[in-house]
């Protein structure tokens, strides 16, 4: 599969544009062209928008405004954030062919940077899922291996950036939803810190958790596109009274002495052994350009995984309440009756994933546990952030790996919604506590069932609340150490 942006990041190719060395129309036939013919074998995008693509570069190429700092950049974006004028599916036949009357805050400040939304990506339904299997509309798969899972819930836009079909995607993250998938496709993928982009316009799943969230290939390209969608909206309650943060990268020298602290508790025995070696050697390069790496505690790390599945599912019980068929969306008649009509519409239009976890949500929220688990779960939450604070004051970045394994095959979790679970096992507690953190291409590791083959690995970097600048920065060091972020599923360097 040829790239159709001969190697370059975002930042490259709007440089390209801007010096007059590609054309903004010729870039965004040849990301459509490279798109289509993908799909039959990634399953990346729910909607290919050509005609609006198409036109939106000819209108960048007639205008004579200042060129943006996303000038001409194709963008892909996931289909839980609203696009005016397109469908928002949310990967559900509850919401086929629904389409946004308005765009995501995130979205408006990407077309307001020049760039050129060229699609709508696939993902586990209404962002529910760790493989990338729940979409009502086939599975997105993993550019390195299509036999196997690309990770959710951000599967197609993490498909997209790492097949080198789009240099930059939107996600959302609610509990490792675009990290976990970055690290399965060899990308990077960036959950900033929680009110530091707006959630106006992201269809909410849990709404103390959720945060739009980029995928890129490099460390410059999350500067950039954190600088054009952070920042305060007040549209958004929860969002932060903070600038965007900076587009501009320290070098290596103003990292020297960092303090990277590394947490026992998330490097534990049952962690993958090549996956462990990968993010070992890259802790190593970290050292050797003059970082110092200290033993931290995250002494409550082992709640995290059920704090978030009581706190998520109680949160997407409530947000889910709202698809019901009465203001839009599908409708199921049912018995003619108004509660008959919801029962069948929410049977016929969530899938087996989004029921299960409203199940759970609601149970927690029933008379009489509310307090048991809910309220435990906020209590538990609450030690998680602290234990993060706690260790903040022993270093400047905390560094574990992203994901337990490296990607498994389609199908061998699908029984098993425990062992699904715990895919996120390692992304959850930063999203609990609020925290910035980036999945960043770390190696690469044999999968336990076949030894053969070499998949991406990534380290997670997580820092201190509303310090995006940094963890960003540490990102670059750490590519500055090695070439795995230029290597593609085709081989070779990107």
């Amino acid at each position: 599969m040829n790239a159709p942006f001969e190697g370059l990041d975002a930042t490259g190719l709007r440089d390209a544009i801007c010096a007059g060395q590609r054309g903004v129309r010729e870039t965004t036939a040849a990301c459509l062209d490279a798109i289509e013919a993908s799909q039959d074998t990634l399953g990346a995008f729910l909607t290919i928008e050509r005609e609006s693509a198409l036109a939106r570069a000819e209108e960048l190429e007639r205008s004579d405004a200042e060129p943006g700092p996303l000038h001409g950049v194709p963008v892909a974006i996931k289909a839980n954030l609203c696009w005016e004028g397109h469908e928002t599916n949310c990967a559900s036949r509850l919401l086929e062919g629904w389409r946004a009357p308005y765009s995501a805050t995130s979205v408006e400040r990407l077309l307001a940077a020049g760039a050129v939304p060229v699609g709508v990506t696939n993902m586990d339904e209404f962002a529910m899922g760790s493989s990338g299997e729940n979409s009502a509309f086939g599975p997105a798969r993993n550019p390195w291996d299509t036999t196997r899972i690309p990770g959710g819930s951000s599967s197609g836009s993490a498909v997209a950036v790492a097949a080198r079909l789009v240099p930059l995607a939107l996600g959302s993250d609610t509990g490792g939803s675009v990290r976990q998938p970055a690290a399965l496709c060899g990308v990077y993928g960036y959950k900033p810190t929680y009110g530091r982009v707006s959630r106006y316009g992201l269809v909410a799943f849990g709404s103390s958790l959720d945060q739009v969230s980029p995928f890129v290939t490099s460390a410059r390209d999350l500067a950039l596109c954190m600088s054009v969608i952070g920042g305060h909206d007040p549209r958004d309650s929860t969002s932060l009274e903070l600038d965007a943060p900076s587009a501009a990268l320290r070098g290596e020298v103003a990292l020297t002495g960092l303090k990277v602290g590394v947490p026992k508790e998330h490097f534990p025995p049952e962690l993958d052994k090549g996956t462990r070696a990968a993010c070992e050697a890259a802790l190593a390069r970290l050292e050797e350009r003059g970082c110092e790496l200290v033993e931290v505690s995250l002494p409550h790390a082992s709640y995290a995984i059920p704090t978030y599945y009581v706190v998520a599912t109680a949160e997407a019980s409530s947000n889910l309440a709202r698809f019901d068929g009465v203001a839009y969306g599908q409708r199921v008649d049912g018995d003619g009756s108004l509660n008959s009509m919801f029962a069948a519409t929410r049977a016929a239009g969530f899938g087996d994933e989004v029921k299960r976890r409203i199940l759970i949500g609601t149970y927690a929220l029933s008379a009489g546990y509310q307090d048991e688990w809910y309220g435990r779960a906020t209590r538990a939450r609450t030690l998680l952030r602290r234990d993060y604070e706690a260790a903040f004051e022993r270093c400047d970045v905390i560094a574990a790996p992203t994901s337990p394994t490296v990607a498994f095959p389609l199908g061998e979790r699908t029984e098993d919604p425990v062992s699904m679970y715990l895919a996120d096992i390692l992304t959850v507690s930063a999203s609990l506590a609020g925290l910035p953190a980036v999945s960043a291409p770390a190696g690469f590791a044999a999968p336990a069932d076949d030894p053969t083959k070499s998949l991406p690995v990534g380290l997670q970097l997580t820092g201190p609340h509303a310090c995006d600048e940094r963890v960003i920065e540490v990102a670059g060091l750490l590519e500055s150490t090695s070439d795995d972020h230029l290597k593609t599923p085709s081989g070779g360097a990107a």
